[in-house]
């Protein structure tokens, strides 16, 4: 996942998450925790998403083979 969609991906996913946590706590119902809970997980997600490096170290990696391999 290059850069821009990573980005995208993360943002699009923490706004969901945001959305299901301020929708359970404005309407607080019977199973409000189950709300809580789900909107928790895709911030978590969308974070880890958002925030994660290593995946673009590893896509440069298999460029420089990729080039090493074509010579």
């Amino acid at each position: 996942m290059n850069t821009m969609s990573r980005i995208i991906t993360g943002i699009v996913i923490i706004t969901l998450g945001l959305y299901i946590t301020y929708d359970t706590l404005s309407n607080l119902s019977k199973d409000w925790w189950g709300g809580l809970i789900w909107g928790l997980i895709f911030i978590i997600v969308g974070l880890f998403i958002f925030l994660n490096k290593k995946e673009d170290n590893i896509e440069k990696i298999k460029g420089l083979k990729n080039k090493d391999n074509n010579k």
